[in-house]
């Protein structure tokens, strides 16, 4: 609604002088020509005509500025009627789907989906997959989580990709596209990485498919666009490779931090007491290997603390979130990695050491906010 208000209150304001103001502004010229005829000194009969002209100006003043009072609410009231049908549009579109999202809830690529999902206000079933036996999804060949299938009419579309899921899911948002269209514009391509293993990467995955129109009433312009796409893939890029390092970066850490995963996934009783242990002590050392890889400092806090204080200076202090007065998908991207340490110590050290909390704590009350 406040944006709505903010794009048609300056045509209010122009409506408003040109109906209202401009008869005011003139009165005064008015006003000084009668003083002026009078410069010889005004007997009984001229002091009479004087206050003629005042009357009509008054009256004219209040009319206009009642016109223009009038055209700017009508207008403001038109500007709520078109956010109304746009977001009846957008529900429209969102009762179509019926959409299941397989998941480790502690997954930072997950993490992002939900937040995506939750900020529009897009229901969605939760199916935890086993991280060990992954039963769950061996209907797919695609073995990585997030997945989400996407049930829409007759039509059962898999999206697999956390970038690529939002993408698509805003896309379809946005645009009304099919959905089953949407998805081949985010092709699927094998790769080597960087360690020589085949990788499944997807091109325009950072991309929204949008006529231009639709684009600039997203966006407003390129830059903005370009922006959110640019943060986008440095929270997949840099952010995620973070959060290991930093969750596990002691013995202690690492076992609170598989004592919140066990109790948050799917693991059987035997396997979770393995996994507590096994895994946390196996998640130590190959953080050890990650912060080589990815050349951190010695202390991984401080490269944490770098990229947190980074993101808040590119939001600045002119806006509430890098998507101005609503957060973007950079914001939700950036905001549902961190996510994922919540009640852990590198968690608690990130909000005391860096100057992020204010719009983490932003994002988390707009998500909350958003009509179900």
């Amino acid at each position: 609604m406040a944006h709505a208000v903010r794009a048609l209150w300056p045509g209010g304001l122009a409506l408003t002088w040109r109906l209202g103001g401009r008869p005011a502004l003139g009165l005064p010229a008015q006003s000084r020509a009668g003083l002026t005829g009078a410069a010889g000194g005004p007997g009984p009969a001229a002091t009479t005509r004087k206050g003629g002209p005042r009357l009509l100006g008054a009256a004219a003043l209040a009319l206009g500025g009642a016109l223009g009072l009038y055209h700017t609410a009508r207008w403001h009231l038109r500007a709520q009627n078109l956010r109304a049908d746009r977001s009846a549009a957008q529900l429209s579109l969102s009762s179509r789907l019926q959409l299941t999202l397989y998941q480790y809830k502690t997954c930072p690529f997950c993490s992002k989906v939900r937040a995506f999902l939750d900020f529009h206000a897009l229901p969605y079933q939760v199916v935890e997959v086993n991280p060990v036996r992954r039963a769950e999804i061996k209907f797919s060949s695609y073995r990585k989580v997030p997945i989400l299938l996407a049930q829409e009419g007759d039509s059962l579309q898999q999206l697999n990709d956390s970038s690529v899921i939002i993408s698509a899911l805003k896309t379809y948002l946005v645009s009304g596209q099919p959905l089953e269209d949407i998805i081949t514009y985010y092709p699927p391509m094998k790769a080597v990485n960087d360690q020589g293993k085949e990788v499944t990467e997807f091109c325009n995955k950072y991309w929204l498919m949008l006529d231009e129109k639709e684009a600039q009433r997203m966006y407003g312009g390129k830059e903005a666009r370009t922006e959110e796409m640019k943060w986008r893939q440095w929270a997949d890029d840099w952010l995620v490779h973070l959060i290991s390092p930093n969750v596990y970066r002691t013995p202690t850490e690492a076992l609170a931090s598989f004592d919140y995963i066990i109790k948050e996934g799917n693991f059987g009783t035997v396997e979770g007491a393995m996994a507590k242990y096994m895994g946390a002590a196996a998640m130590y050392f190959i953080s050890k290997r990650l912060k080589s890889r990815h050349h951190l400092q010695d202390d991984v806090r401080e490269d944490l603390y770098e990229a947190a204080n980074k993101w808040v200076a590119a939001v600045g202090k002119d806006r509430p979130f890098m998507g101005g007065q609503r957060p973007n998908l950079a914001d939700l991207a950036v905001y549902g990695v961190l996510r994922v340490m919540e009640g852990l110590e590198a968690f608690d050290d990130l909000m005391r050491h860096t100057h992020i909390q204010p719009w983490y704590l932003r994002v988390e009350k707009a998500i909350a906010e958003a009509p179900q």
